[in-house]
């Protein structure tokens, strides 16, 4: 019989640990990494097969978690970006 897997435990924020962002358990795959890829257009099947040593169920856990809380994670992802157009900016400088 196949176990079952609590989906509470694939999602996990560790301080110290990719900036303390919400990742899948046991990766360094942030949920921000995985809503990335999504909204650029990778289906889930495709962003398993550029990170592989994930599981479907990892990669959709991360999806329910960041439209679980779109809101924040959205903002969090365009803070980083402005600020490495920021740094980019500067460096070219």
């Amino acid at each position: 019989m196949q176990t079952l897997t609590d989906i509470g435990t694939l999602i996990v924020q560790t301080p110290g640990v990719c900036g303390g962002r919400s990742r899948i358990a046991g990766h360094r795959i942030t949920v921000q990494n995985i809503a990335i890829d999504f909204n650029a257009g990778m289906k889930p099947e495709g962003i398993i097969s550029e990170k592989p040593y994930s599981t479907m169920a990892e990669v959709y856990a991360a999806l329910v978690y960041y439209y679980a809380n779109q809101e924040a994670i959205d903002a969090d992802i365009i803070t980083e970006d402005s600020e490495f157009d920021r740094l980019e900016a500067e460096h070219k400088a």
